[in-house]
Parts: structure tokens; sequence; C-alpha cells
């Protein structure tokens, strides 16, 4: 495939702009410079829109829109729970978990632990999640844009990931936070717009001239498996989805350790102004979530007739791209690279706060604010530069990287939802039973792993969750009680939420149940 020299136009027309947007969004006023709080939390000032948008830009990269896809194309529709799944664990992060953490004035997730349990926890937990954001989180986003990047353009791969990387750095490393977040409704537009552009053309495509309805319908009617939600056991792809414990397993263990607990996911929630507009925001996420399977899904899905011998699975997105004409390529490939870019940028940002805030700001106690605005700028350069050092040798031998991510993850997650609900909601769990918990869901996911090899990653992720949180309980009732360590206020947390709030979450949780009744 090769771009025009109009689409090779809207492409750096884009990346110009971004770049621009970006540094001028970043401005201070005159004789005001840059702290930490401005660099790592926007200044606690962004609006809900912003965060909405930054929220689906941050989550909405590669490995969504390449490795979903190409998961789409192997395996169907149900790969979308992880979408669908998401709208609704937002809402249980907007309503139970923001309050907390945003009466409590909390920056990143290591702060929360330790002001909660102590101060190993903390470590620990932020040497965890410093490695995943950079060897997984990192690396599969600059190797799987790196992948349509090539595929479009007939670039090096390896120069791919070098300019995915350099370019997603630069573009935020003056502004940090706000300049990411600012310039994510610009992104998210494209992303939309772009992937929408996509789904129609492919499916307009199967329609041979009678539209987009006559396509989708053609494609439902000659491949009915690839639209069904939940598997059933004699699916190959059963392990990877397990029927009905996609609804009631661990599923929900997935979605609420990314969605609630995640660093570079709840940073944006973190930094907005008071919490009525951080509900707002993740509410406006949800609804744009019930939206990303048409794009991230359904083209993968659309392949399967149009491309149906594929080396690959994650060629799938990069291969619908062929179909678009001039003008409209350029356009589609500017939102492929956005969606990469932005983030990326978000992991960068994340990786900086934790390691300049849990780490660094630690140690160095009477640093000043400009420091810490250094510290983080060379954290984020480090990170990009391992990222692409360690991209190839770790995701180049893999057929569908989301499943890879989500395999990954998988070992650590049921550790960290259980740590997070027993500290917001049960006064008694200590930093023993929370450790016991962290270690103990690694632990206990490598035994069933190797002992039970033909159980459904989510359900052992389900297992493993019910195990570490009875670990946690016990470890905690038979440890000393250390109420001294824990400052988190919950007394007086306010749960109610407005009644805009209500509304939109009854509409998300009534399309969620039509969409499953339908594909079920």
């Amino acid at each position: 495939m090769q771009l025009s020299n109009l689409d090779v136009g809207i492409v750096l027309a884009y990346l110009a702009g971004v770049f621009v947007l970006a540094q001028w969004v970043s401005r201070e006023k005159a004789g005001h410079s840059k702290d930490a709080k401005d660099y790592f939390l926007a200044g606690k000032a962004l609006p809900w829109w912003a965060i909405g948008a930054s929220l689906i830009a941050a989550n909405i990269s590669a490995e969504q829109i390449i490795g979903m896809s190409g998961s789409g194309y192997a395996i169907g529709l149900a790969i979308a729970s992880y979408e669908w799944m998401a709208a609704a664990s937002l809402l249980i992060v907007g309503k139970w978990f923001l309050p907390v953490f945003l009466r409590n004035g909390i920056y990143t997730m290591p702060q929360f632990l330790e002001q909660r349990y102590g101060s190993r926890i903390r470590t620990v937990m932020a040497v965890f999640w410093l490695g995943l954001y950079v060897f997984v989180n990192i690396t599969s986003i600059l190797w799987l844009g790196a992948i349509a990047v090539s595929q479009v353009t007939g670039m090096d791969q390896m120069l791919a990931v070098v300019l995915i990387g350099v370019f997603a750095l630069a573009y935020q490393l003056y502004g940090g936070l706000k300049a990411v977040a600012l310039t994510d409704i610009v992104q998210v537009t494209l992303l939309v717009l772009g992937g929408l552009l996509v789904a129609g053309l492919t499916l307009n495509q199967l329609g041979e001239g009678n539209g987009i309805v006559a396509g989708f319908n053609r494609l439902w009617a000659e491949h009915p498996g690839h639209f069904e939600m939940i598997l059933h056991p004699d699916n190959p792809f059963y392990r990877d989805l397990p029927g009905i414990s996609v609804l009631v397993g661990g599923m929900w263990i997935m979605n609420i350790s990314y969605w609630g607990f995640n660093q570079y996911i709840i940073q944006r929630a973190l930094a907005a102004k008071d919490i009525n507009e951080a509900q707002k925001g993740v509410l406006f996420a949800a609804f744009l979530k019930l939206l990303m399977p048409v794009i991230v899904v359904l083209p993968g899905i659309a392949a399967v007739m149009l491309a149906p011998d594929l080396s690959r699975p994650d060629e799938a997105y990069p291969t619908m791209m062929r179909l678009l004409p001039t003008g409209i390529l350029g356009l589609v490939f500017a939102a492929l690279v956005a969606a990469i870019v932005a983030s990326l940028a978000s992991k960068i940002n994340s990786v900086a706060t934790i390691f300049t805030l849990d780490f660094y700001a630690k140690r160095a106690v009477h640093a000043d604010q400009q420091r810490l605005v250094r510290v983080g700028r060379i954290a984020a350069a480090v990170a990009v530069l391992l990222g692409i050092l360690t991209a190839k040798p770790l995701l180049g031998s893999f057929d569908q990287a989301f499943q890879y991510i989500q395999e990954y993850t998988g070992f650590f997650t049921p550790g960290i939802v259980v740590i997070f609900v027993l500290g917001l909601f049960w006064k008694r769990a200590n930093e023993a039973g929370a450790l016991a918990a962290a270690i103990g869901s690694f632990a206990l996911s490598i035994v069933l792993k190797l002992a039970w090899p033909s159980l459904p990653f989510i359900d052992r992720v389900g297992l493993v969750f019910l195990l570490a949180l009875a670990l946690a309980v016990v470890v905690s009732l038979l440890t000393r009680h250390a109420p001294e360590k824990d400052i988190i206020q919950t007394r007086d947390v306010d749960y109610r939420t407005s009644g805009a709030f209500n509304a939109g979450a009854v509409a998300v949780l009534a399309i969620l149940a039509a969409l499953y009744t339908l594909f079920w």
C-alpha cells in the first residue's frame, strides 16, 4: 500500500497540528513556572469532556485497533465484551471509587496504598506498575503501531517504532498531562471519525452497492459464528472467552482493575476540578466505549470475507485500510496514528508520574518543584528508550498481541483488585493482608496455569481473585491491626451522584442489555 501525496499531506498536517496544539495548551501565565501539580495532574482543572476523551484516548491504541481487529478476525464479536463490560465498570468507578480518591487528594495509586496500608506495599506496587507500563503497555503500542505504519507506508518496522516513540515523547514532554488530556479531544474525534469510515466503507463493499446495512446483514448471515457474544465450549476460542464467565467471572476483575486502579487511566479523573466533573467524564467515556467495537472489532470481522487468507490475524485492520480511496486513507491513517501516539503519551506520562512522585520525591524530600518536573521528563525519555529497545524481543512472535496482554496482566490483576477494594471498603484490612494478596495473586496464577492448563485464563482470574481475597482477609485478621497507618478518610465521603449521572448510567446499562440480548 502506498500513500498518495494528498494522504501524506493530511498525515503531516495532523502531526504538525497536534504538536503545535499540545505546546499551546501547555503554556503558562507570565511569571508562573510549571510545578509538579501542573505537570502530572494538569493543575487539577480538567473539565469533563477532556477527562472522558482522554480516558478513551489513553485506552484505545494499537493494541485495541490492531489487536482487537485481529481478535475480531479470529474470534468474532465476542472480543467486544472487553469494550462493553468496560462501560459498566466505568459506572462503578465513578459511583464508588472516585469519591474516595478525590476526597483524599490522591495523585497516584501507589500513594493511596501507602496512606491506606503503609510504605512497603506502595513500593512493591509502584515497581510492578513501572514494569507493566514499560515492558507490556509501551512495548505493545510501539510494536503494533509500527505494524500498521509499516504496512501502510512500506517503512521499515523498527524505524516506525523509533519514530512513533520519539513523536509521542516530544509532543507531551513539555506540557505533561495537560498537553496529553487537552489534545485528546481532537485525537478521539479523529479516531472515531476514521474508525467509522473504515467500518462503513468495508461494509459498503460487502453490500455490493446496496449500502452499509446490506453489507452488515450479509456478513452476519454468512458468518453467524462471528456474531456470537457468548461462546460455546466447542468453540476453538472458548479458552480465550469462556462463555457465560465473561459476564459473571474474571472479566469484571480485569476491567475494574484497569479502569479503577490503573494509574494512566485514573490519573485523568484525579485531575478533575471536582467530583461532579470527574463523574461526568467517566460517564462520557462509558458511552464512547459502547461505540468502540464498531471501530475496533467490526473491520476485523469484515476482513473474514474481504481478506480470508491473511497469514496473521493482526494484519486484518491494515489490510482493510487498503480499500480506502485517496484522501480518506490519509485521514484514517492519521486517526490510527492519533490513537497510537495519544495512548503512548499517556503511558509515558504515567511512568514519569509514578517514578517521580512515588520514588524520587520520597527520597529527595527537599527537591524543588522544577527539579521534580525535570526528573519526570528524564523518566519519560528513559521509558521510551526502553520500550523501543524491547518491543521486538517481547512482542515479535505473537499472533494475537491483545490476548497476550490480557494473559500477562491476568497474573496480577486479581491481587490488585483485592488490595484496593478492601482498602476502600474494609478498615480492618492491613498491610500484611495486602502484601499476601499481591504475592499470592501472582503465585496462585502460576500454580493454576501449570497445574490446570485447560482452565481459561478469565476463569483463572476469577478463581484467583476469590482465593486472594480469602487470603487477604485471613492474614489481616491474624495479624496486628495498625489503624495508625491508615490515614484515608471514608466516613464523610458522599457517594450520592447527580441526576444526570444516574440517568446516563441507566441508559448505558439498558444499551448493554439490548446488545447482549441481540448478539447472545
